[in-house]
């Protein structure tokens, strides 16, 4: 079935422009001013047409942790995964990398095989948002860059459980974050690229020489730039750069930023921005369980949180634990408050991310596949599109 959108200001990376978009089944069969014939027309009513967000760290929603999904069975975990997973394509998040958090293997190993059978639920009743992967965060982190991550799991890596851990999940994971400066002769980095599984650097407090070893093993993104990543220390005098100059100094390290302007002001969204160009930089909202649902509290583990001034903090408010965000906020966010031109804040969102983890998604332009929000001129989403099907409609 081939649908036409028409009426829309359509987003394309490099402009915002007036076309018709053709879909035929679940991909861009064309984006043109001609007037050409479909089975169904979707008419924009001036509403942007935007490709869908892909967002790769979040971990869970509605009261859902991907870590730790709260069924009876698998198929219960499953389906409460598929439930999170829902709450966040209504934000615009067509595309999706559910992310554990630090903890036992085998607890691990549970929210991993939660995420694989909601796939394979994904294939039998087709697709609301697609989960393309998981994301693993920790448990190899620094203990002085925890941050809402359970400190009693942190470790170095553990050849026994990693291996374990891929030989039984790694076609399903796309990424996992860990601190360089714990894999000393970057054994777990190359492991990770050699199975397909992208490494970033993440609750580290790594310094140069850290960095560069693990990004001559294949190491190229940073996790959350700014949040518990490390910056210039001095060594009897001497200056070293922390993960976040040698995220500004390598053009070709990609980074994720958390642009719900609590982790990072506006002010600061501008200035990383200005240093590495919105090529290289993914909008994530390494939300938690609590994102979207009327909660003053959580639990990540044996750590607890608060919620106040729009973001999850650690009970004694030293620092955040994770966000409630959703990426329509980011994108809002980073337009609205940070001055960031839309075209620019939409690759962020859609582009690089579906670059980072090698899908064909990302742009609306021919063969591309057909996941599509129309939002207002505020991000608010009022139609979502996946694989050509309306799957939402606010």
């Amino acid at each position: 079935m081939t649908t036409k959108i028409i009426n829309g200001r359509v987003i394309t990376p490099s402009e915002i422009i007036s076309a018709n978009v053709y879909l035929d089944g679940d991909k861009i069969s064309a984006v043109t001013a001609d007037d050409l014939p479909a089975d169904k027309v979707i008419d924009a009513k001036g509403l942007y047409v935007s490709p869908g967000f892909i967002d790769i760290h979040t971990h869970g929603a509605v009261n859902v942790d991907f870590t730790s999904p709260k069924g009876e069975t698998v198929e219960e975990n499953a389906e409460n995964v598929l439930k999170a997973v829902h709450f966040h394509m209504t934000h615009g998040t067509t595309s999706i990398l559910p992310t554990t958090v630090a903890a036992a293997p085998e607890k691990i190993v549970y929210g991993l095989t939660a995420i694989e059978k909601a796939m394979e639920i994904q294939k039998q009743k087709g697709k609301e948002a697609h989960i393309i992967g998981a994301h693993l965060e920790g448990p190899y982190f620094a203990l002085s860059m925890a941050g809402g991550q359970d400190p009693k799991f942190i470790t170095d890596p553990i050849p026994a459980d990693y291996e374990a851990i891929i030989d039984r999940f790694g076609p399903i994971i796309s990424r996992w974050s860990y601190a360089p400066e714990r894999d000393r002769d970057a054994s777990f980095c190359k492991y990770l690229v050699a199975h397909g599984i992208t490494p970033s650097a993440g609750h580290t407090e790594a310094i140069y020489d850290d960095m560069l070893r693990a990004r001559e093993a294949g190491c190229k993104c940073v996790t959350h730039l700014y949040s518990c990543t490390s910056t210039i220390t001095r060594d009897h005098g001497f200056r070293r750069l922390g993960v976040i100059e040698c995220a500004y100094l390598w053009d070709d390290m990609d980074i994720e930023i958390i642009a719900d302007g609590c982790h990072l002001p506006p002010t600061l969204i501008q200035l990383i921005v200005k240093l590495k160009g919105t090529d290289r930089i993914a909008l994530v909202t390494d939300s938690l369980l609590v994102a979207g649902i009327d909660a003053p509290e959580g639990v990540n583990g044996s750590v607890s949180f608060i919620l106040e001034d729009g973001v999850c903090k650690l009970r004694d408010r030293s620092a955040f634990a994770g966000s409630i965000a959703t990426t329509d906020r980011l994108v809002r966010v980073c337009t609205k408050d940070a001055g960031i031109p839309l075209v620019e804040a939409v690759k962020m969102a859609t582009v690089n991310p579906a670059r980072m983890i090698g899908v064909n998604k990302g742009q609306i332009a021919p063969g591309f596949d057909a996941d599509i929000l129309l939002f207002d001129d505020d991000i608010n989403i009022e139609t979502v599109l996946v694989d050509g099907r309306e799957v939402y409609c606010r």
